[in-house]
Order: C-alpha cells, then structure tokens, then sequence
C-alpha cells in the first residue's frame, strides 16, 4: 500500500512549479515567528503544534502499513511550506476577487476522500502520505483546492488543456499568479527552518553559505529567495 500519490497531488506540485532560483535578500522574522506572510505570522508554537499532529498522523499510517511519501525528516519544512501556500492562495484569491464558499472547499475534500478510497485509504491517511499535510489542515486544503480550481476556470476561458502543451500553458500561468501573490505577501522564512525558494514554492534546506546564521531572535536577518516575477 505504499503507492498513494495521485493525480491530484501531482496537479499540486505543477500548480506550485516556477522558473529558476532566484537570488536571496534579506528581511527580518518577528520574535517567536516560523514564517512572516505581510503583516501577520505563522508562529513557532502553531508550526510544532502541526509537525506534531503529522507525526501522530505518520504513527497511525504505519501501523496499518502506509508509508510516507516524503522524507519523514524534513516535516517542519513540509508543514510549514502548507501553512505559507494557504496563505498565498487565500492572498491570490483577494487579488483576482475569487470567493469559494464551504460547499466548494467541501467538494475538493470529497474528490480527495475517493480518490483516497481507490487506494483503500481513509482521507487523513491519504493526505499525510501522499501530501505529509497534519489532518488537522484538511479544511484549508480544501479551501486551497477550491481556489485553485476557480483560478484555473478563469485561464483560457476555462478551456480543459488536451495536449502536454496546452497544461504547461496552464501551469504557467497558474504559477505566474501565485508568484505574484507571493511577492506581495513579501514571505520570510526563520533561517531555523530554512529560506522560502521561489523555484518550487517550498521551504527548503538554506545553502551552506547561511548555515552558520545565529540563532533567531527579534534581530535575526534570514535569506529569502526574490520573486522571479
């Protein structure tokens, strides 16, 4: 039962795909924060709070033999990169005027629920092994995928892509948008938990020249990864 990935969770990482890694700058992350989105937070004590609802998460999976799909050491870095594409999306969907309601997020879960059925898997196995989201985030995720789906209706007139080409059109512009979402945002990661790469819109391990970086603090300057948009 370890293969549970799908075409949704593929459609997940091209949604998120951009060009290049771009050059980093530095910003400065609030005391206490894990990651700073514009003015707001997502908090250390919120981060481990939903590292440790994975790994309860992880514990179940196993003990019915699903294995994770991702490397079940980098969690904090999984968690805290869908804790920061929520809030782009949910900036993306103020820029472009979407509003999706519950019944919407809700649909994206039940499309999830049976493709996790197809697998023989229950929703959260589903979602900690194929994606490592908490499934404590499942409402978000619906959200995310709700949003998604009305950005892309909103591409080429809602036109369902029927070559290779015609999708890589489509996840371009998809990532275009969400590019900008992100820049605005102006998203800064504690360098305890890496750097926000622009090049797949994922926190990630920062390059060796910051790995001696002092422990964070109210001062602490982390690297980020400039907007290539």
């Amino acid at each position: 039962m370890n293969r549970v990935m799908s075409a949704r969770w593929i459609k997940v990482a091209a949604a998120v795909a951009a060009a290049g890694l771009a050059a980093s700058a530095c910003g400065t992350v609030k005391m206490g924060a894990a990651a700073v989105t514009g003015s707001s937070r997502i908090s250390s004590a919120t981060l481990t709070a939903q590292v440790a609802n994975l790994d309860t998460a992880y514990r179940a999976d196993q003990a019915k033999n699903v294995k994770p799909q991702r490397p079940t050491t980098q969690e904090a870095q999984q968690v805290l990169t869908w804790l920061i594409l929520f809030r782009i999306y949910d900036k993306l969907a103020s820029q472009h005027k979407i509003y999706v309601t519950p019944a919407q997020a809700q649909h994206q879960l039940a499309g999830l629920t049976s493709e996790a059925a197809s697998s023989k898997l229950t929703l959260a196995e589903y979602v900690s092994a194929a994606g490592a989201l908490p499934p404590d985030l499942l409402p978000q995720l619906g959200r995310y995928f709700a949003i998604l789906s009305e950005l892309e209706g909103r591409i080429d007139g809602g036109k369902t892509p029927t070559t290779s080409a015609g999708q890589t059109k489509l996840d371009s512009a998809v990532g275009h948008y969400q590019c900008v979402a992100s820049k605005d945002l102006g998203v800064t990661v504690n360098p305890q938990y890496g750097v926000w790469n622009y090049s797949n819109y994922s926190v990630v391990t920062a390059p060796p020249t910051l790995a001696a970086a002092p422990t964070p603090s109210s001062s602490a300057s982390p690297a980020v990864t400039t907007a290539p948009c």
